[in-house]
């Protein structure tokens, strides 16, 4: 197994991204930032479109992505990542004072929230994790890695410190599918992999429309499909086509 360079740059730059947003957001207008926000949403929407058009079975991704988000909302799953922000913002103002924000705390959580999944639960981090374990191909997290570092910069302005501590569960979710991927790549096929980045571009595309202010999808409700498509496609191909 190579060294998992791609996933160390990718955690480093959520880090650095975060650590610099933090020292300078009070020399940016907030004005200015509003407007490269969206400019990021719009990135990360272009980055969930492009992994849609890899989708190879639209039925099997769609009813993973609804009865998935069925699932999260069921078991409130993004109200539990909601309750592990608050554990993490507490441990980071105990270590470092809180940024005064412009904004309301339950937009500070809900932003909070979208990052979490835009950092540590796209598609193409958890696939480019996979690919980098398997392969040793570092690229896709590489290319993340140029969005995310100024992603985290301006998310900082307006949150603090704490973004730079999502780097932290980011280690953790992507080192483990890094280690799994000896034992997942090897179980998938071309289509299930198509339909595994068209269901985390989906996720993407609701991240962008979060980030810009359009629609508040419960994006964090939404991560359970990412654990269903690739079952739900080889279960499509394998069993259903067969029968139509």
């Amino acid at each position: 197994m190579t060294l998992p360079t791609g996933i160390i740059i990718n955690v480093l730059s959520v880090a650095i991204g975060g650590l610099v947003g933090t020292l300078v957001g009070h020399k940016l207008s907030l004005d200015f930032k509003e407007n490269l926000n969206m400019i990021f949403g719009v990135c990360a929407m272009t980055m969930g479109i492009s992994s849609i058009v890899l989708m190879e079975n639209m039925p099997a991704v769609i009813f993973a992505v609804v009865v998935g988000t069925a699932i999260g909302l069921a078991i409130h799953f993004g109200a539990l990542i909601a309750k592990g922000c608050a554990v993490m913002e507490g441990v980071v103002s105990k270590v470092l004072p809180k940024k005064e924000s412009a904004i309301s705390e339950e937009e500070f959580r809900s932003t909070l929230i979208t990052i979490i999944v835009l950092f540590c639960a796209s598609g193409t981090g958890i696939y480019g994790s996979i690919v980098a374990g398997m392969t040793g191909d570092q690229t896709i997290l590489i290319a993340k890695s140029i969005l995310d570092i100024f992603t985290a910069m301006i998310f900082a302005c307006l949150l603090g410190p704490v973004v730079s501590f999502i780097a932290l569960p980011q280690f953790v979710i992507f080192m483990l599918l890094y280690a799994l991927a000896g034992v997942i790549y090897p179980l998938t096929t071309p289509a299930m992999i198509g339909d595994f980045k068209a269901c985390g571009g989906i996720l993407l595309l609701a991240t962008g429309f979060r980030m810009i202010k359009v629609k508040m999808f419960p994006t964090a409700d939404m991560i359970p499909a990412m654990v269903l498509v690739m079952p739900i496609s080889w279960f499509w191909v394998n069993v259903i086509m067969p029968i139509l």
